[in-house]
């Protein structure tokens, strides 16, 4: 399962992004952006998240995934568009000749730091 080597990840890169000055900050949410051929289960990256995050800033922070779809394009006629089966030819002219545009990401967007004098419902 390397959804936990991800997770792992995930929590180093956000610990160090915290700025020092700011002091011990609780993190409420990071979100990411992982493509479909990314080969990254969502529930399980959450799952492993969860486990690895406990005594650290991410503790109880949300893991938010969006997931993007494949985007291809046909290097003979230049047809865009979404795959959404497995059939991987231009649907325009039948081409094998394919260039991915997305699908493979695996980003951090954004790491949500709850405020001073916030909870988890809001100001206090």
């Amino acid at each position: 399962m390397h959804e936990m080597g991800i997770a792992l990840q995930i929590i180093e890169i956000a610990t160090a992004s915290i700025p020092p000055e700011l002091g011990p900050q609780k993190v409420e949410k990071v979100n990411l952006k992982i493509g479909k051929l990314a080969a990254v289960v969502p529930d399980s990256l959450r799952f492993c998240f969860e486990i690895a995050s406990r005594e650290t800033p991410l503790a109880g922070a949300e893991l938010a995934i969006e997931e993007t779809p494949v985007v291809a394009r046909c290097k003979a006629c230049n047809e865009r568009w979404t795959i959404d089966e497995p059939a991987f030819s231009c649907r325009g002219c039948g081409s094998g000749s394919l260039e991915i545009l997305s699908g493979r990401e695996l980003d951090i967007v954004s790491i949500e730091i709850l405020q001073e004098g916030e909870d988890a419902d809001g100001p206090r």
